[in-house]
């Protein structure tokens, strides 16, 4: 199958959560014998912190602009089997118009944002989808599970809802010796986010200040220049993906904390956890409805709601910990890997082209 995709980015891993999980998939597409393409919009911001400009993969077009590599880009899509616009790709509504205007192909949304996307139609719109367009779609693919695939369907006119979830790959997260740069009791990745600071806050500085002597790691971009970190904290503007199993081998417990808006609608995994139950490290996470359909709470995830949670679990006995990773992983490899999610991707754009059958059978006649 021969599959084209326009998205945020798949070169850069800097501020965002996109690009690990397309890589894990597409890689595997590839792998599977697809032919994919990528094309990604050469933006300043990830340019200065690219992780690579091409892969071997895929078929990645950097573009400085739509009108620049329309024709191009629209001539791949036409020869396509599917066609995947994802969330937050710049112009994406434009694309949008000229991929819903092609016939063959299979015409697939992927919101990787799906609670913030609804947030922003509500508000008067997104500039990557308008609320017209979303029926238009043979097949709207949602990072989060759970009611808002009904939602999208009932009230928001999607043919066909349906989850894919964020993955792993298991050949590049893999357990590693403990790094002294990144070691840690407790160890959190992320982007800075307004809605979940508080959160943050509770769970992460707060036992930081509670501990002075233990060791706490974050790593994650855009996060104030005047926020005041506790003296036991060390901070990481950004680390690439080569470095993440390094990161979370070297932490005795990984915390995972949920941005307001996905927490609200829950059964939204971010890819951190895959990855870190992938190098066998202990997680750590907030509470959200759902999580227990990815993971069994305090058997394979820690369970953490207020500040004197973290604290008991850092107490916790060592060998305890290594048996909630185990088991996390053994979970991790079997169903969150981007093999998993491929095959996934698959079995669903086979019904997105039969729902559109119909029309073709009247042309063929």
């Amino acid at each position: 199958m021969k599959i084209t995709l326009f998205g945020l980015t798949l070169s850069s891993s800097w501020g965002n959560g996109h690009a690990t999980p397309y890589r894990a998939l597409l890689r595997a597409l590839s792998a599977m014998g697809n032919e994919v393409a990528f094309f990604e919009k050469d933006a300043p911001y990830y340019a200065r912190r690219r992780d690579f400009s091409q892969c071997d993969y895929c078929d990645l077009v950097l573009y400085s602009s739509w009108d620049e590599v329309r024709g191009h880009a629209l001539a791949v899509a036409a020869e396509s089997d599917a066609i995947i616009v994802g969330s937050y790709c710049p112009e994406g509504a434009r694309i949008a118009d000229e991929i819903l205007a092609l016939d063959r192909p299979r015409r697939v949304f992927y919101d990787l944002d799906t609670p913030i996307t609804l947030e922003k139609l509500r508000g008067g719109g997104a500039d990557y989808l308008r609320r017209e367009q979303i029926p238009e779609f043979d097949l709207y693919l949602s990072f989060t599970g759970g009611a808002i695939l009904r939602e999208l369907e009932q009230q928001w006119g999607a043919r066909t809802a349906r989850a894919l979830y964020g993955c792993v790959d298991p050949d590049l997260y893999l357990r590693q010796e403990p790094s002294p740069v990144f070691r840690c009791d407790l160890g959190y990745m992320g982007t800075y986010a307004a809605d979940r600071q508080v959160k943050l806050d509770e769970l992460f500085l707060q036992p930081a200040r509670r501990f002075p002597k233990k060791e706490f790691v974050l790593a994650g971009s855009m996060y104030p220049e005047h926020y005041c970190w506790p003296g036991n904290v060390r901070c990481f503007e950004h680390l690439a993906p080569g470095l993440h199993p390094a990161f979370y081998s070297s932490c005795r417990l990984t915390l995972n904390v949920t941005r307001g808006q996905m927490a609200r609608y829950g059964y939204a995994p971010s890819g951190r956890f895959f990855e870190a139950a992938a190098c066998g490290t202990p997680i750590l996470s907030d509470w959200w409805d759902g999580l227990d359909q990815f993971f069994v709470p305090n058997q394979e995830v820690a369970i953490a709601r207020r500040a004197e949670d973290v604290a008991n679990h850092l107490q916790r006995d060592d060998e305890d910990l290594r048996e909630m990773a185990r088991q996390a992983r053994e979970r991790t490899l079997q169903e969150h890997t981007g093999e998993r999610r491929a095959r996934q991707l698959l079995d669903y754009l086979e019904p997105a082209a039969r729902s559109r059958m119909p029309s073709c059978s009247m042309e063929a006649a």
